[in-house]
C-alpha cells in the first residue's frame, strides 16, 4: 500500500463494528472516512464502535475532525499500540 494512500476495513459481528484504519487520514481520505462512517453510522444499533488506528501514519486537521465526530458520535473504543498512535488518540478523546 502506498504511503500516501487510506485503507479502510469494517469487520462486523453481533456485538461490535470494527473500522480498521492503515495509511494517511488526510485530505481526500478524511472526506472518504467520512463517507464511509455516514454509510455505517445507521448499522451500528445497540453494536459497539471499535475504531483500530494502530496502522494510521498520519492524521491533518480535517483527519482529526473526522476521526472526533466519529468519536463522539460513537462514543468508540480506540486501539492504539505505538507512542504516535497513543498519541492521536489522545487528541481525538479531547
Amino acid at each position: 500500500m502506498s504511503q500516501v494512500t487510506l485503507k479502510i476495513t469494517l469487520k462486523k459481528n453481533d456485538k461490535t463494528v470494527g473500522i480498521k484504519l492503515e495509511g494517511r487520514v488526510a485530505g481526500p481520505w478524511a472526506v472518504e472516512l467520512d463517507r464511509v462512517w455516514v454509510e455505517t453510522a445507521p448499522q451500528l444499533n445497540s453494536r459497539k464502535l471499535i475504531l483500530d488506528i494502530t496502522d494510521v501514519t498520519y492524521a491533518d486537521a480535517a483527519g482529526l475532525k473526522t476521526l472526533r465526530a466519529i468519536c463522539a458520535q460513537a462514543r468508540a473504543h480506540i486501539a492504539a499500540s505505538s507512542l504516535w498512535t497513543k498519541y492521536l488518540a489522545g487528541e481525538i478523546q479531547e
